[in-house]
């Protein structure tokens, strides 16, 4: 038996026949002047402001694609006023020669306010976790990398224990009355072959039986083609607004608020390895969270970067060997690139101004950054409910060289704005069946349920439960050669396949890419990412 999630109800529900309040409003006061022409016998003027009337219900109650009319023109307007403006294309400083600080990250779009903090050395390997600071949102941000043994061959019983510790995540979330989202980014990308290449090289011996090595290189070539890795992030946000009294009961500044993001991930992570299975929770260092920034915007460079931290693995190793030996091997000259080993110092990190892509443009349909497409998708639940790993056929790539990601975002509400927001819905739903009821309407089935359900959240808060809106953005990458539109086509086919609705982010899909395949801690549900 597969486990279920129905539990939910729409954000909002219209008390007045599916209307909220703002639509009332604006039919109420734009239906006005109909009403002073008919009273003063002006019959063509009051035919023609109806018609007008007529038009702004259309705009104000009519959706277009799942979105209100008046967003598509508030939409359209600013992507015609970026575009004239030259907002919608990126050019990196280091492109054109003025790179500047190597630390500070050159990004386009909503990341350009970020900026990477190194917080202090924790744990017995005294790593720097990094943090992420959004001066545009006024947010701070930790990431993890996770690894999680899946959910294709678990039975019922484990899934419905991962999904209350799920639940488990979101109530702990909601109880620090801090974290104000939990993100989960998970990438499918295309096998580079990287590692494999790293390890033939290392065991293959030159003397080796011919067939034996023809046999290597055929399977070399036919798992590359075939073979998929996932990677799995969790990022943890948390709003100024709610950082700085804790900030400053800890010392303020920078190291006050890492002292209260570090209580925060360990809250996280043994919620994430007890509730949820996680094999392996590995909360980011700043090279570590710029590398998956930049294989983000260009998937093709990572097989580079792991050349090059096994070269300088090796040359630390030998770096290791000659300082062990004599005396003298440890002295060198200042301005070579070899210490006295011999070993060449490697740069294998990514510097921050390079983790972002050379040019960015966001198109109307597409978003293109350095030599890639990609195409966004938001995925809205069904009526139906959605069965506990339902998004894996979003995931699987439909042929070789393109990459499928997403972003499930878990906005986490405050007790007290849930609990009015709560009483709110239950409001507009018994107002609602009141007013049905009286003008003789029937309610339809749908409407019952959202009844019912909004008449429920009442004793999920009574047992300590939290609210969020949870939403997912998935994506897909090609390269630029490709025909974007038609992979845009099949990864709409997969969501639907696997019983969701895609809308395309349309006008946003550069805030779309950014949300579902870096995790940086950007979302859409906060006003300073619009």
């Amino acid at each position: 038996m597969a486990l279920v999630f129905d539990d939910y109800s729409r954000d909002r529900i219209g008390w007045f026949f599916g209307l909220n309040g703002w639509q009332l409003a604006t039919l109420v006061t734009t239906s006005l002047p109909v009403f002073f022409a008919v009273r003063s016998g002006l019959w063509l003027t009051a035919a023609a402001l109806s018609g007008g009337w007529l038009l702004v219900l259309l705009v104000t109650v009519v959706p277009v694609r799942g979105r209100p009319a008046t967003g598509w023109l508030i939409a359209s307007l600013s992507y015609l006023v970026g575009t004239v403006a030259g907002w919608t294309q990126f050019r990196a400083r280091a492109s054109v020669g003025r790179a500047g600080v190597m630390e500070a990250p050159d990004l386009p779009g909503v990341l350009h306010g970020i900026e990477v903090h190194d917080g202090p050395p924790r744990g017995a390997s005294l790593s720097r976790a990094a943090i992420v600071q959004d001066h545009a949102a006024r947010t701070w941000a930790v990431t993890a990398a996770v690894v999680h043994p899946g959910l294709g061959f678990v039975d019922a019983e484990e899934r419905a224990h991962q999904a209350n510790g799920l639940g488990g995540l979101l109530d702990l979330a909601s109880h620090t009355e801090l974290i104000d989202e939990v993100l989960f980014t998970v990438r499918t990308v295309p096998d580079d072959g990287a590692e494999r290449d790293l390890w033939m090289l290392r065991h293959r011996r030159a003397d080796g039986p011919p067939l034996a090595r023809a046999v290597n290189d055929d399977l070399r070539q036919a798992l590359t083609q075939a073979s998929v890795r996932t990677e799995a992030w969790v990022t943890v946000v948390v709003p100024e607004t709610r950082m700085a009294r804790a900030a400053r009961q800890c010392g303020g500044g920078l190291d006050g608020r890492a002292r209260v993001l570090y209580g925060l991930m360990g809250e996280v992570e043994a919620q994430l390895r007890a509730g949820m299975a996680m094999n392996e929770v590995s909360w980011l260092t700043s090279p570590q969270l710029a590398l998956a920034c930049r294989t983000g915007f260009a998937p093709g460079d990572r097989a580079g970067v792991v050349a090059a931290l096994a070269e300088r693995d090796q040359a630390d190793a030998a770096r290791a060997a000659g300082s062990s030996g004599a005396p003298g091997a440890a002295g060198g000259s200042g301005g070579s690139d070899r210490d006295g080993s011999g070993a060449p110092r490697i740069a294998a990190d990514v510097p921050w101004a390079l983790a972002g892509p050379a040019g960015a443009e966001a198109t109307t349909r597409h978003y293109t950054h350095d030599a890639w497409s990609s195409i966004s998708a938001t995925i809205t639940l069904p009526d139906s409910g959605a069965v506990m790993g339902a998004l894996a056929p979003v995931l699987t790539p439909s042929e070789p060289g393109e990459r499928r990601s997403f972003m499930v975002a878990y906005p986490i509400l405050r007790q007290a704005t849930a609990d009015r927001q709560s009483a709110t819905r239950e409001w507009s739903a018994d107002l609602g069946e009141e007013l049905r009821a009286k003008a003789g309407v029937k309610m339809r089935a749908r409407q019952r349920t959202e009844a019912t359900r909004a008449r429920g959240l009442d004793g999920k808060f009574a047992r300590g439960h939290s609210m969020t809106r949870p939403y997912a953005v998935c994506t897909v990458t090609v390269p630029s050669t490709a025909r974007v539109e038609e992979f845009g086509r099949r990864l709409d086919a997969s969501v639907r396949r696997a019983g969701f609705a895609p809308l395309r982010l349309d006008l946003s899909q550069d805030l779309g890419f950014a949300a579902s395949s870096v995790p940086l801690g950007v979302s859409l549900s906060r006003r300073g990412d619009a």
